[in-house]
């Protein structure tokens, strides 16, 4: 099974001027990216705040209606699907959200909010059934079956995000994106809730979408690595080839502005100048070229093409 997104746009309109509902500007917040998702592997999608990354997240949870380009599970577009299909999308294709504190309503209990995605059925068979399946998912992730009497706000913020992924995997999905599921954690609780994903990917053959700014966790838990600016994909490929030689100078910014991994492994810092492209009025051109000190004359006037440069690894970029 294979999740794709095909050219997406998804543009927001600016209201305001004079005359009632008139559109002075539209924002570019995703303009063209097109990344796909196997079982079984992560895509890690990286760059800047305001670079687009959670609103292409929220195009494949169909949380958006894009603009333009298309949403395909196995080829086939999400919009040409019937009642049945769609409701197939939405059980194989899951979220775990940024903050354990607001994602989850503090007026229900546990059980109820693990088991809000599954269908609702009457009679006691599948109540039962319900019930079963919370406690499994329960004990995947590390509590205990009894958690599914209490509220959230009788847990730890770790302890809520476990109760997130739990409510995301309650429905044998195939697909989660996981929109920043640790930066809002403390550091000592981060590595256990990484490493609880990575077991239950191995263990359920799971496939990510993960949407980060920590660097270092993407790199743990991704095998390919894609990098957004102003809205556009600059660079993808294998996540260890594109953090030991990023092909894109943006990528090469923003890896040296992360914690090495090891002291020996730091990085010259690259301050860039100026402000990340305005998403309403993108400077013709690369959208990178005002801040990129590799720029060339016609990276000023030239959108750079999608080319593969290396096997499976690809950037948008005058200098190749």
């Amino acid at each position: 099974m294979v999740l794709q997104g095909v050219g997406l746009k998804k543009h927001f309109p600016v209201m305001g001027g004079f005359g009632v509902g008139r559109v002075r500007g539209w924002i570019k917040a995703v303009d063209g990216v097109s990344v796909q998702v196997a079982e079984g592997e992560t895509l890690g999608i990286v760059g800047e705040s305001g670079s687009g990354k959670s609103t292409l997240a929220r195009l494949f949870l169909l949380l958006e209606r894009p603009t333009d380009g298309s949403v395909l599970l196995d080829g086939k577009d999400v919009r040409a699907f019937g009642r049945a299909e769609f409701g197939h999308y939405r059980r194989s294709v899951q979220a775990v959200f940024q903050d354990p504190y607001s994602s989850l309503n503090p007026r229900m209990r546990v059980g109820q909010i693990v088991a809000e995605p599954l269908p609702r059925e009457n009679g006691t068979s599948s109540r039962a059934t319900v019930r079963e399946r919370v406690g499994e998912v329960l004990e995947l992730v590390g509590l205990r079956r009894a958690s599914a009497t209490l509220y959230p706000h009788e847990f730890s913020g770790g302890q809520r995000q476990r109760i997130a992924i739990a409510r995301a995997l309650v429905t044998y999905p195939k697909f989660i994106m996981l929109d920043e599921p640790v930066s809002a954690l403390d550091v000592s609780i981060r590595a256990q809730i990484l490493n609880l994903l990575k077991g239950l990917q191995d263990r359920l053959g799971l496939a990510y979408i993960m949407i980060s700014h920590d660097l270092a966790a993407a790199r743990y838990l991704a095998t390919r690595l894609a990098v957004m600016y102003a809205g556009k994909l600059v660079e993808t490929g294998d996540v260890d080839a594109v953090y030991t030689a990023p092909l894109h100078p943006y990528t090469e910014a923003l890896l040296s502005a992360a914690l090495p991994l090891h002291p020996s492994a730091k990085r010259p810092r690259i301050v860039l100048p100026g402000e990340v492209a305005n998403p309403m009025s993108p400077p013709p051109g690369c959208r990178f070229h005002p801040r990129c000190p590799r720029a060339l004359p016609q990276c000023r006037s030239q959108e750079p093409e999608w080319q593969e440069v290396e096997p499976s690894r690809f950037t948008a970029c005058h200098l190749y």
